[in-house]
């Protein structure tokens, strides 16, 4: 495995500061916070790797600008969680577009098994792909797929 170290992002959209509280039943019992202590626990070579930052919004301008700010400082890669976001703002995914930061987009829930606007998604379009469904390991397994794509970019140059 290659040993480079990669500043990631970590983006969370609106109503998702009180996962592992709120509709448990669909989103599980961890929240986004509790993702340090979870890949600090079993996932100590993929966290080692990375310098990872979280950040959540509820207001779609905020999460621009934390985008936008990202593109400014480099960020090398993001996974990005954009809530309901994900199945209506044009202007998120075009941000997306322009900035051109690799991302996995994640889902807590399997947004395909929910009801049916949100089997769409706006903001997948410019992502290396979409996991969904897995609760906050989706995030986990996000992260470990943005750390693969970043190594073999590394390799290959591009």
């Amino acid at each position: 495995m290659d040993s480079s170290f990669y500043k990631i992002l970590v983006v969370n959209g609106p109503n998702l500061k009180f996962i592992g509280k709120r509709d448990t039943q669909v989103y599980g019992f961890d929240s986004i916070y509790d993702l340090h202590d979870i890949l600090n626990a079993n996932y100590k070579d993929l966290i080692s790797r990375v310098s990872m930052e979280i950040f959540q919004a509820n207001g779609e301008g905020a999460i621009i600008d934390r985008l936008e700010k990202a593109w400014q400082s480099k960020v090398y890669g993001m996974v990005i969680n954009p809530g309901a976001y994900t199945h209506t703002s044009l202007a998120l995914a075009d941000c997306l577009g322009w900035i051109r930061i690799p991302y996995v987009e994640v889902h807590l829930s399997n947004i395909w098994s929910r009801d049916t606007i949100r089997h769409q998604s706006l903001t997948a379009r410019h992502s290396l792909g979409v996991i969904a469904g897995f609760g906050i390991m989706s995030y986990v397994y996000g992260l470990q797929a943005l750390v693969d794509f970043l190594d073999n970019d590394q390799k290959t140059g591009s």
